[in-house]
């Protein structure tokens, strides 16, 4: 623990801290977490696949949806999950979570797992599905969070910002929003400095002014708008004074990024992975750029196109086995997000690593010949040919991609002649592309999040 005061619940007893019961359950996990992430790998799975098979065992028994898939790859109640047996369950798709409906809802969730509530994915993907969690759920992502806190050694005393999408009329700039603390988790253990919330769809000069006023230990935001941010200040050759780190959550954190934030911003990027039907998935190490899986509360595979299990350095499909979900259980789920099987961390925790979330699946270009690939689009070029502040491309079909772009003023025929050899060159494949242009901004997905490379081939 740090040096930061714990929340006490008795008037009068300031230390040692006496808990309340959520501050006390929320220490307990979070010292149980302590000691699983050096547990040898194979015990650590012994525990996961212990967990697991009780997930399994509920979801016969309540889940008439799981009942007739469960017994068309052959497990049964008693049967011992192995490694080989999680492999032989089928996979779960957003498209059978949309199809299945209240028949993937358990009749008989647990008193002592709490209320349920729903959480609503925004659709990112373009399918949006509902999902049921419970306290429990929410009680492991707070343990989660705390851990994250923990490992950074972040400073809770200092001042918490976050910019990120929120409702309209929630936050709105140029005052955004302030609250006593850093959200239920910290608070309900620890004494904590105050937080501030301002909304995504404040413009960029807004928000670095807001953020020079608040002058906070650490920001929250997108990488994407973390990018937009970097420039602007980069023009302005001015810092955050007081800045501890910046926290990135719901995109991918590119080496690029990770190198112009500690030049412009002089901190380094501590980057999340989660997702709103599981919560925590991985966070990334504080002694590395690897992201290790949360075990405790995730069984995380990553697949190849055969299915088998990736090796270290290999990129393949992430599905995950959410350990605690009895209102909705989610049993290799394929998340849509690829990744590369990390190496043994040299921080010493014995968690799964992950090397690099790569995005999306459908982020990969798709040429004519079959084959797909990550795109590179040569934007480290853009800004030689003309001045583009920000871009995106769709690919709409085999042959055709839209060039999507913001840029200080109009593009001349020969710039555009340009940025087309560079954009045709890096993806290794003559396109035919359709330039389009944006006046301030291009748009995002309704929860916030932002991709550069679309292929909307299905």
């Amino acid at each position: 623990m740090t040096g930061l005061l714990l929340r006490s619940a008795v008037p009068g007893v300031v230390w040692p801290a006496v808990a309340d019961d959520r501050g006390a359950q929320l220490l307990a996990l979070l010292w149980q977490f302590s000691q699983a992430e050096r547990w040898p790998a194979e015990i650590l799975l012994q525990h996961q696949l212990r967990q697991l098979d009780a997930v399994l065992d509920h979801a016969w028994r309540t889940v008439s949806w799981y009942r007739d898939r469960l017994a068309a790859a052959g497990w049964r109640p008693g049967n011992a999950l192995t490694p080989d047996v999680l492999r032989s369950l089928p996979l779960l798709t957003r498209r059978d979570i949309q199809t299945a409906g209240a028949a993937m809802r358990s009749t008989a969730i647990p008193r002592q797992f709490g209320p349920v509530h729903e959480n609503r994915t925004s659709g990112a993907t373009g399918e949006p599905v509902h999902v049921l969690r419970t306290a429990l759920d929410a009680l492991m992502w707070q343990a989660n969070t705390l851990r994250d806190h923990e490992w950074h050694g972040r400073d809770q005393s200092l001042k918490f910002a976050a910019i990120r999408a929120i409702s309209p009329g929630v936050a709105e700039p140029p005052l955004g929003a302030a609250a006593t603390g850093w959200g239920p988790a910290s608070e309900a253990v620890r004494v904590t400095g105050p937080a501030v919330l301002l909304n995504l769809n404040a413009d960029v000069a807004v928000q670095t002014t807001w953020i020079e006023q608040h002058a906070p230990g650490y920001l929250l935001t997108y990488p994407s708008n973390l990018t937009a941010l970097i420039a602007h200040f980069s023009q302005s050759c001015r810092r955050v004074a007081g800045l501890r780190a910046v926290l990135c959550v719901g995109e991918t954190v590119s080496p690029a990024l990770r190198e112009s934030c500690r030049a412009v911003l002089g901190v380094d990027i501590e980057d999340v992975y989660s997702s709103q039907e599981l919560g925590y998935i991985a966070l990334q190490c504080p002694a590395s750029t690897q992201y290790h899986v949360m075990a405790e509360t995730m069984l995380v595979e990553v697949i190849d196109d055969k299915g088998d299990p990736c090796l270290p350095g290999e990129t393949g499909r992430l599905v995950v086995s959410s350990l605690h979900n009895m209102a909705m259980p989610l049993i290799r789920y394929v998340v849509g997000d690829l990744a590369t099987v990390g190496t043994p961390c040299v921080c010493g925790r014995t968690l799964p690593t992950l090397a690099r979330i790569a995005g999306r699946e459908r982020n990969l270009v798709r040429l004519p010949d079959g084959t797909r690939h990550w795109p590179l689009v040569g934007f480290h070029r853009f800004r030689e040919i003309a001045p583009i502040r920000q871009y995106q491309m769709i690919q709409q079909t085999l042959q055709a991609v839209e060039v999507r772009l913001v840029c200080d003023r109009p593009l001349s025929v020969d710039e555009e002649a340009q940025l087309a050899a560079v954009i045709r060159e890096a993806l290794t494949y003559a396109f035919d592309l359709h330039f389009k242009y944006f006046e301030k901004e291009l748009p995002r997905a309704p929860n916030g999040k932002f991709e550069e490379f679309v292929c909307m081939i299905s």
